[in-house]
């Protein structure tokens, strides 16, 4: 490991020490600090996700299906039996279960609800220490809590009420202590907008009120960009955070308080960027951690988007770029991430997606939502993306040292881009990244072109030395990937065509003239009902014979 990357990861390395100090010391100050109890709360902010009520029937007889496992307690609590995953756990502890409760609203179900917290409370409750104690499960939770206390407190007795209202107000002020110690990513703005939340679902004072809107104001400008976009650049990351920044504005509109100043300024920008990384199904792209994304739950946010009109070509500052033409969308990753997010980040720069009409035909593989390190470090290299990979070796390199877990080092630390539209009326776009440029001395430009009839996408991928700088001799393999949607089906035409169709008629054929097109195995991540096994096409060639190679979709054909 080179110098400079051992004093990265040994920054992240201190910087993860000092949050996990933080997270301790709050803990112990909170259990020898007087703490004022609200005796009542004010109202339950709306929750947008949707309700199953086949879930709400699975809890109450004691099986709890989540993230993608089921827990059979045989009328034990499930936090007194050994859980399946730590995925479960997160899911378990933070409660958002509780919103398909509301789908069976009964005494009984209710009083079922209420005696889970009741064990989460007595089992958990009194030391923050564990995986029910880390930081987004808690910010997750408090939401959860105050969203859905009509839930738990419905026919509860006094004394559970008190001792519900002592729990939730012990955990919102541990979130205020711990908040400042965090690094600038969705956590810590989900914890702003949990206190933002607790402030006008508790009885409190005007200015407490004011200063947590303050607060999530600072969160809202130090996160969101000026296009809309968020600093993760994950575009599921946007939808999460309106899932909770709405319902946060009806509260506050119907308690009569004064708006956050950037609050109704951050949904309008983030709306158009959300719409920006809609395909032509509906679906979100998946880039930097997207995941699969429920129909009913990007329905739910956009009904109240106000903004309307077409989703811009470019966003500026999160560096992505869109071509569409007729029915046929490109999106194209042109940016690199920064180290505030680089737990989460993908090394697919200068990756794209392409869809038509109602179909997803190229993308890339997506994140799991539910699964080990190992699958989760795999969907983050650059092979899992839809772009060139040159000597197997992603364009910023993943470390996984044991106290900070995965992390992404900048290998790209430049991206040049260019867009026109010549006289023809096709649009074009030409990026290059320079990281391959420290280790093997070469620069990887990609250029897509389609055509004002939306029927044809030109591409042409290079490796090359820019001056001042020198290639070794030795030989190396590139490989340009594109992974296929699993729902699209491939027939092979000759050595250098394969036909991509849906299953509505809609068909691709995808060429690399004059080069061997090859079909090999993949996985796509992001389906709703977990990793699946799908295909991809691969163009491969060695260096230095070859630096550049070229490629075409026609539609229809």
């Amino acid at each position: 490991m080179r110098l400079a990357d051992r004093r990265r990861v040994f920054a992240f390395g201190w910087r993860e020490v000092w949050r996990r100090f933080c997270r301790r010391s709050a803990g112990l100050r909170l259990l020898f600090s007087p703490l004022p109890v609200p005796d009542r709360l004010i109202v339950a902010p709306t929750d947008l996700r949707s309700l199953d009520p086949f879930i709400a029937e699975e809890i109450f007889e004691g099986r709890f299906p989540l993230a993608g496992r089921i827990l059979e307690t045989y009328g034990q609590s499930p936090f007194s039996v050994e859980l399946p995953s730590k995925a479960f756990a997160e899911r378990l502890h933070a409660f958002a279960w509780l919103r398909h409760i509301r789908a069976n609203k009964t005494e009984e179900a209710c009083a079922n609800a209420r005696e889970i917290v009741s064990d989460w409370m007595a089992v958990h409750g009194r030391r923050p220490k564990g995986l029910a104690w880390e930081s987004h499960v808690v910010a997750e939770r408090v939401i959860a809590w105050l969203s859905h206390s009509t839930v738990v407190l419905q026919g509860a007795e006094a004394g559970f009420y008190r001792r519900f209202m002592k729990s939730l107000a012990y955990q919102v002020r541990y979130l205020r202590k711990i908040a400042g110690c965090l690094p600038k990513d969705e956590t810590r703005l989900k914890i702003r907008i949990a206190l933002a939340m607790a402030s006008v679902s508790m009885p409190t004072r005007t200015g407490y009120i004011r200063r947590e809107g303050a607060r999530l104001d600072r969160e809202l400008e130090s996160q969101i960009l000026a296009d809309g976009g968020h600093v993760s650049r994950n575009p599921r990351v946007m939808l999460d955070i309106l899932m909770d920044l709405l319902p946060l504005r009806q509260t506050y509109i119907n308690l009569g308080h004064d708006l956050p100043q950037k609050l109704i300024p951050t949904i309008d920008r983030i709306y158009p960027a959300l719409r920006f990384f809609r395909h032509q199904d509906g679906d979100l792209a998946l880039f930097n951690g997207a995941t699969a994304t429920p129909a009913s739950l990007l329905m739910s946010v956009l009904r109240y988007d106000e903004s309307g009109g077409k989703p811009s070509k470019t966003l500026p500052h999160m560096n992505y770029h869109r071509l569409s033409a007729d029915a046929t969308t490109l999106i194209a990753d042109t940016g690199y991430s920064s180290p505030d997010v680089a737990r989460s980040a993908h090394a697919g720069s200068l990756a794209f997606e392409m869809s038509s009409g109602r179909h997803r035909f190229i993308v890339n593989c997506g994140a799991p939502t539910f699964a080990g390190r190992g699958h989760r470090n795999i969907a983050r290299s650059t092979a899992a993306h839809s772009t060139l990979i040159l000597d197997e070796t992603s364009s910023s390199r993943i470390l996984k040292p044991k106290l900070v877990g995965s992390i992404l080092l900048p290998g790209v630390s430049e991206v040049a881009v260019e867009r026109w539209e010549d006289p023809h009326g096709n649009d074009w776009l030409r990026a290059s990244h320079d990281g391959y440029l420290r280790d093997y001395g070469y620069k990887h430009e990609r250029e897509i072109g389609l055509n004002a009839a939306g029927n044809k996408i030109k591409g042409h991928d290079k490796l090359f030395v820019p001056e001042g700088h020198e290639a070794g001799d030795e030989t190396l393999t590139a490989i340009v990937r594109f992974h296929v949607h699993p729902s699209i089906k491939l027939s092979r035409r000759d050595a250098e065509s394969v036909m991509m169709s849906a299953n509505d008629g809609e068909r691709w054929l995808f060429t690399a003239p004059g080069l061997e097109l090859l079909i090999d195995e993949d996985i796509f991540f992001a389906d709703v009902s977990g990793a699946r096994p799908s295909q991809q096409l691969a163009i491969e060639f060695s260096l230095p014979g070859t630096t550049e190679v070229r490629w075409m979709l026609r539609r229809g054909e």
